[in-house]
């Protein structure tokens, strides 16, 4: 008899809004001792095309692996580390399709992690330090740290001036929000730090946000549809 093992999917529909607003009871383990994994968008098991927050402990460590479609990811908490280097809190890195690495970490980190989400001729490896002031350019909002831009897509982290309400309308090929830290009211309701947005195109969010409100942003980049692997 053959048994056919459905893939796990997670907000895998990228035509309709998906919004996770953290709680610290949303963790749970991964095949890696002392890695822990809080799945916002998934389509796939072990190899999947995946959008997670990924916490490690203290002296944990996942086995070297490939990215056959690629891997960036956000260090929010820590230090994370592989053999290339360490990448404290607030780095940025991309590493493009055919790049492998040995990810660990000696205190402990948290780490925002795309996977298998890069066009394939999207090759070039980045690694950018947001916290260096000059890093960033000053908006009519607030202001931006550029982080990569391939065709449609656009990456950026953004500081907000204080809003009361201001209306975000996503751009074609969606938007995607990660709150990094502040405070943030959608449509009247407020979220906590780690807190993640998707919506497809036309999608608005009517949003209010302090001074330190601190946001990862993708946009330009949702598929049409759930066949994404």
């Amino acid at each position: 008899m053959t048994v056919t093992m459905l893939a796990m999917k997670i907000n895998a529909d990228f035509s309709k809004r998906a919004i996770v607003s953290y709680s610290d009871d949303q963790w749970v383990a991964s095949p890696a001792a002392g890695v822990e994994r809080l799945m916002l968008d998934r389509i796939g098991d072990e190899v999947a095309r995946a959008t997670s927050l990924v916490r490690y402990a203290p002296d944990s460590r996942f086995d070297r692996h490939m990215h056959d479609q690629g891997e960036e990811f956000l260090v929010l908490d820590g230090v994370f580390s592989d053999e290339h280097a360490d990448y404290p809190a607030g780095t940025y890195v991309r590493n493009p399709p055919g790049t492998g690495h040995s990810p660990h970490c000696d205190k402990g980190c948290v780490i925002l992690v795309k996977l298998r989400q890069f066009d394939a001729d999207d090759l070039e490896p980045v690694v950018i330090d947001t916290k260096n002031e000059d890093a960033w350019k000053p908006t009519a909002e607030g202001r931006v740290c550029e982080l990569h831009r391939y065709e449609t897509e656009r990456e950026a982290m953004l500081q907000f001036n204080t809003i009361q309400v201001q209306t975000i309308v996503a751009p074609e090929g969606g938007l995607e929000w990660l709150l990094v830290n502040g405070h943030l009211s959608v449509d009247g309701e407020k979220y906590p730090a780690l807190s993640w947005f998707r919506l497809p195109a036309g999608d608005r969010l009517k949003i209010a946000v302090s001074d330190d409100c601190l946001v990862w942003q993708k946009t330009g980049h949702l598929p049409s549809d759930d066949a994404a692997l």
